[in-house]
């Protein structure tokens, strides 16, 4: 679900040129289960950081705690006393620290590239040589 304050008007409008000046998010890393590229969460902040702070944007992800062996995440846009913020959740494969950890890097991953409009771009191996 997603939740919002009374007004976005200011905080669209930030958003809106900050998405002008978002990046891709590179593909710089590797998931070894599928021998698959992707972007991590620091590639995304990477991708979106500069532009958020530009335009007085802030970023706040958090777990929140459950009883149902899922993660949850909310993340939250602000700006100029305006917000958005959505939960979203993912099961918990591994019951454990480990899992717990994963589940939560993975669903910031994705709920922060949504929230701010990141697209992925692809590491072209040798570019620049």
């Amino acid at each position: 679900m997603i939740e919002t304050s009374d007004s976005t008007a200011k905080l669209d409008a930030a958003l809106a040129k900050a998405q002008g000046e978002i990046t891709s998010a590179l593909k710089d890393s590797t998931n070894p289960h599928f021998n698959k590229k992707y972007a991590d969460l620091a590639s995304i902040w990477t991708a979106i950081r500069p532009a958020l702070s530009k335009h007085g944007i802030a970023v706040t992800q958090w777990p929140v705690h459950s009883e149902d062996n899922r993660v949850h995440i909310v993340t939250r846009l602000a700006h100029d006393g305006e917000w958005i913020r959505a939960r979203f959740s993912i099961p918990v494969q591994k019951q454990d620290a480990h899992g717990f950890g994963g589940a939560i890097t993975y669903a910031k991953r994705y709920c922060l590239a949504a929230a701010a409009g990141v697209t992925f771009g692809v590491v072209v191996l040798g570019a620049g040589l």
